[in-house]
């Protein structure tokens, strides 16, 4: 069973698997595991069929704790025994923020895609170090935006959509309550230098579904706020944020971030979407169903044939990592355009750097 009481830890696993590639035939290591999303991100990877040969860290402890998951990845004892093995394809990590970047352009340097646990970047500087190094090399620059990517009920959201269920999307309101779990968090979660914000952080997940459901290339920042209300032991810790943006197409989305989840809650978080279209709507209950289920993954449709409601979890599977991996060996954009991605990491950058201060401390 997932465990579900800490974001930190979740690392779905899927009961709908289709390999993509046969033994052998996608290589890939694991670095940086600084963010416990690494293990969500080499599930998705290895039950598409990659092989996750390699793993380093500084850490020993983080690299044990690791292959007590993947004993097949052989630690090595320095990050270039993986940048200097050519028949290593792609280096997934989930390093602290800050820095990313500057890993995801050694790793592209080196002739290797790179997925990155969300948020890809802290800096404006760092994106556009990026898109430079993609564009020299050809290589991917991937991003695990895992509340939509290893939701089942937010991918079958976008299905829905594709199919037109509810017309067009006009609106998205997404809510991203996370608990802080504090006294398990390390130092560099309380750094804003080295977290970049909440709305760079957690923020990064919602514009990107915005952006994904409303079919936008584009949008603008319309106004941003975070705050520090409950916390005031680390002064630099955001625990509250939200912003509104409008897409290029003119729909509109309000999104809220905080960490402010009760112990009481049985999951991390009651994280909901409410998506709106001009046939119908749409509401995700993800991780579970408040006073009704534990079970997530809940999906509530209305439109002109009626009120649907739908409980896909174990249904839908996770198909952007076989995805993903296919479009490193075909040269495709399936999974998610790199313009995408990028596009979604500079606009939480700017949400973030313009937000209003409304609660200092």
């Amino acid at each position: 069973m997932v465990q579900k009481s800490d974001g930190m830890s979740y690392a779905p696993q899927a009961a709908v698997v289709e390999k993509v590639v046969a033994p052998g035939e996608f290589r890939f290591a694991a670095m940086a595991l600084d963010h416990g999303h690494i293990y969500g991100q080499c599930n998705g990877l290895t039950e598409a069929g990659a092989d996750l040969v390699a793993v380093y860290d500084p850490d020993p402890a983080k690299v044990e704790a690791f292959r007590l998951k993947y004993p097949q990845a052989r630690a090595v004892r320095d990050e270039r025994e993986i940048l200097e093995d050519d028949s290593i394809q792609m280096v997934a990590a989930a390093a602290i923020p800050n820095r990313r970047g500057p890993l995801g352009c050694r790793v592209m340097d080196h002739g290797k895609h790179y997925f990155t646990d969300k948020c890809p970047f802290t800096t404006l500087e760092q994106l556009a170090q990026a898109q430079q190094v993609v564009a020299a090399t050809g290589k991917k620059y991937a991003v695990y935006f895992s509340e939509r990517l290893h939701v089942e009920s937010a991918m079958h959201a976008g299905d829905l959509i594709d199919q037109g269920a509810i017309g067009r999307p006009i609106q998205v309101i997404g809510l991203g309550p996370h608990r802080l779990s504090k006294a398990s968090r390390p130092d560099w979660f309380f750094r804003k230098e080295e977290y970049g914000g909440i709305l760079c952080d957690i923020g990064s997940h919602q514009i990107e579904q915005f952006l994904h459901y409303t079919g936008n290339a584009d949008a603008t920042i319309q106004a941003s706020k975070v705050g520090n209300f409950h916390n005031p032991d680390v002064p630099e810790l955001e625990d509250f944020g939200d912003l509104t943006l409008i897409g290029a197409n003119g729909a509109s989305g309000y999104h809220r971030v905080d960490w402010f989840t009760p112990d009481g809650l049985r999951t991390w978080g009651d994280g909901r979407t409410l998506i709106l279209g001009t046939e119908g709507y749409i509401e995700l209950r993800k991780y579970l169903d408040v006073g009704v289920s534990s079970e997530g993954d809940w999906v509530i449709l209305v439109n002109g044939d009626g009120e649907h409601r739908y409980s896909v979890a174990g249904k839908v599977g996770f198909p952007f990592f076989g995805r993903l991996i296919r479009d490193c060996l075909d040269g495709t954009e399936i999974a998610m355009t790199q313009q995408h991605a990028f596009k979604a990491a500079e606009l939480c950058l700017i949400a973030q750097a313009r937000a209003e201060v409304i609660s200092p401390i």
